[in-house]
């Protein structure tokens, strides 16, 4: 990485070696190519997004920078460890032990990792809790995008899920908000990981299954669509923030385009009907299967309960309408893409609709069976269909 005395410029080159395997595969087919020769970017700071990927989120740096400073980039690939997402592992010599989760927290360590994030918090916010705590219980390695507390546990089985522990920031239980939206979205036909809640001392947490892990251990690799649109890292500059564009580039690199561009399309209506505003490129993304690349299962579903009623904004663009807002979550706004996703604009329509009756007759009820001790419907009724007559939706009416 070199910076010039101005931007920082990141070089990258496959090995001979690895070029050579038959099995080898791209770290990102647009971006990064399977092919010799040098790459360079200045996104990132420098660092491609592939490997940007693999780095640790918001939570992972936070908890890094608490153990120690890191100097550069590197050190926070580095610090991760063999449970970080994707395939990749990193280190300062040619060779590299073997993979390995033993060091996996065990979930029955969950009340101390929950204590633990707790603490972390706490000590951002400028405050102390009053028990001892131990940072090396959270995992920074544990997902593409997220502020969220969280860390990485191991089952009996040797599956890693992602542990989501609740924050001093939220405003309803997060927990039940986002099992809700995950068995709302499997009602839709959309796939998403296995999931649970777990009561621990108290507090709600939700564990989701790594899809880009099996037990083996064996993993993945996995791209965001952040990478794979080729963005950089700034949050305020939205530009190439799309579900359009991503459909195109699905079909570039899909091992089935027809299949993932409706599913993605799917996603897109059903993130406006639960008024999920966090739908940003680092949460969708696409994975190593059996062939090729495909869409990964959906991720970080959540209903947004403090936007306006009058009409909500998608964080990626939907529509193809030039004289309407494109991230509008508004049936007619959604339509006007639907040939970009391989639906004729009638069929778009019976889709919204079949979504739509879903999302308001069922949301209450599937609250109820994901976390029935819980009681959230008063706190996330906002963000549903159903809260207007007729069911006549500001955004999807």
């Amino acid at each position: 990485m070199d910076t010039g005395g101005r931007a920082h410029i990141g070089y990258f080159t496959y090995g001979r070696s690895y070029l050579a395997r038959e099995e080898a595969i791209p770290l990102d087919p647009i971006n990064l190519p399977l092919r010799a020769g040098e790459f360079r970017t200045t996104l990132n700071h420098g660092v491609f997004g592939a490997l940007r990927d693999t780095a640790p989120d918001y939570w992972g740096r936070l908890v890094i920078e608490r153990r120690r400073w890191p100097e550069d980039e590197l050190d926070y690939l580095l610090a991760t460890a063999d449970v970080r997402v994707g395939s990749m592992s990193f280190a300062r010599t040619t060779t590299h032990p073997a993979l390995d989760y033993s060091s996996a927290l065990p979930m029955s360590a969950l009340d101390r990792a929950a204590d633990a994030a707790s603490a972390l918090e706490a000590g951002v916010a400028g405050e102390v809790l009053e028990f001892d705590v131990d940072l090396e219980l959270l995992d920074p390695s544990s997902g593409v995008g997220g502020a969220r507390p969280k860390t990485i546990v191991v089952d009996d089985h040797g599956q890693l899920w992602i542990a989501k522990f609740p924050s001093r920031q939220d405003r309803v239980n997060n927990a039940a908000a986002e099992a809700t939206c995950l068995r709302l979205a499997e009602r839709c036909g959309i796939d998403v990981p296995d999931f649970r809640i777990l009561e621990v001392d108290g507090r709600a947490i939700l564990l989701t299954r790594r899809f880009d892990q099996r037990p083996g251990p064996m993993r993945r690799s996995l791209l965001s669509a952040h990478s794979l649109l080729g963005l950089g890292i700034s949050i305020t500059n939205r530009t190439g923030w799309s579900y359009i564009d991503l459909a195109h580039v699905l079909r570039r690199i899909s091992v089935d385009p027809e299949r993932d561009a409706q599913a993605l399309y799917r996603r897109a209506i059903f993130n406006a009907l639960i008024s999920n505003t966090d739908d940003h490129p680092r949460n969708h993304a696409v994975i190593w299967g059996q062939n090729g690349w495909e869409l990964s299962p959906a991720y970080d579903l959540a209903p947004s309960i403090t936007k306006s009623q009058d009409q909500r904004l998608l964080a990626m663009e939907i529509g193809a309408d030039p004289d309407t807002d494109p991230r509008w979550a508004n049936r007619a706004n959604i339509i006007s893409s639907a040939g970009h996703f391989g639906f004729s604009r009638t069929e778009a329509d019976h889709l919204i609709s079949e979504m739509k009756e879903v999302v308001a007759s069922e949301w209450r009820l599937v609250a109820r069976e994901v976390a029935p001790d819980l009681e959230i419907e008063d706190q996330i009724e906002h963000a549903f269909p159903d809260r207007y007559p007729g069911f006549e939706h500001p955004s999807l009416g």
